[in-house]
């Protein structure tokens, strides 16, 4: 099998507007110029198309990652590298995911974008925390609903302190050091 054909699942977990996904298809276009099979499991295209109808309770959030995480592993099992810019915030969740991929021998490495509650708000990408602020939502991860930072993650990226670049840069470092780019 060459290194193109090594499949894994690298799933960037961290707050709303922390850059989970800015730095995924970052690192994406990368790996895909290098000739690796890529996918981005975007959370927000997954809750509209694979977890329509689910909520933001605890079940239904660990519904939603156990889905992600089961078709993660299926792609990464193939060849794929499959990268999750996906908030999952209990490490429970997590773990489950993590528990499923080395049941299958499937490589999973967790990658905590570290931003700051106080950065993402001023980012907020979707308007969430604005809306949450003005008291349109509740639930709002890491505001007024749990998360649950990664303890001892394959990677942690700052991604306040240096550019989009750079964190994917370090992603990349780390999928080279593990031999998978």
């Amino acid at each position: 099998m060459s290194v193109t054909e090594t499949g894994a699942t690298i799933w960037l977990t961290g707050l709303p507007s922390a850059g989970k996904t800015t730095i995924a298809y970052e690192l994406a276009g990368r790996l895909r110029t290098e000739g690796h099979r890529v996918e981005v499991l975007d959370g927000d295209e997954i809750r509209e198309f694979l977890s329509a109808g689910l909520g933001f309770s605890r079940e239904d959030r660990h519904t939603n990652v156990a889905r992600i995480g089961f078709v993660a592993e299926l792609l990464a099992a193939n060849g794929v590298k499959v990268l999750v810019p996906v908030i999952a915030p209990f490490a429970d969740s997590r773990e489950a995911v993590r528990k499923r991929h080395a049941a299958e021998s499937t490589t999973y490495l967790e990658v905590h974008v570290a931003t700051p509650v106080e950065v993402c708000s001023v980012r907020d990408v979707k308007g969430l925390y604005a809306r949450q602020a003005a008291g349109e939502i509740s639930g709002l991860t890491g505001v007024d609903d749990p998360y649950e930072a990664p303890e001892s993650p394959d990677l942690r990226i700052a991604s306040h302190q240096q550019t989009v670049q750079e964190s994917a840069a370090a992603l990349h470092a780390l999928l080279t050091e593990r031999g998978l780019a």
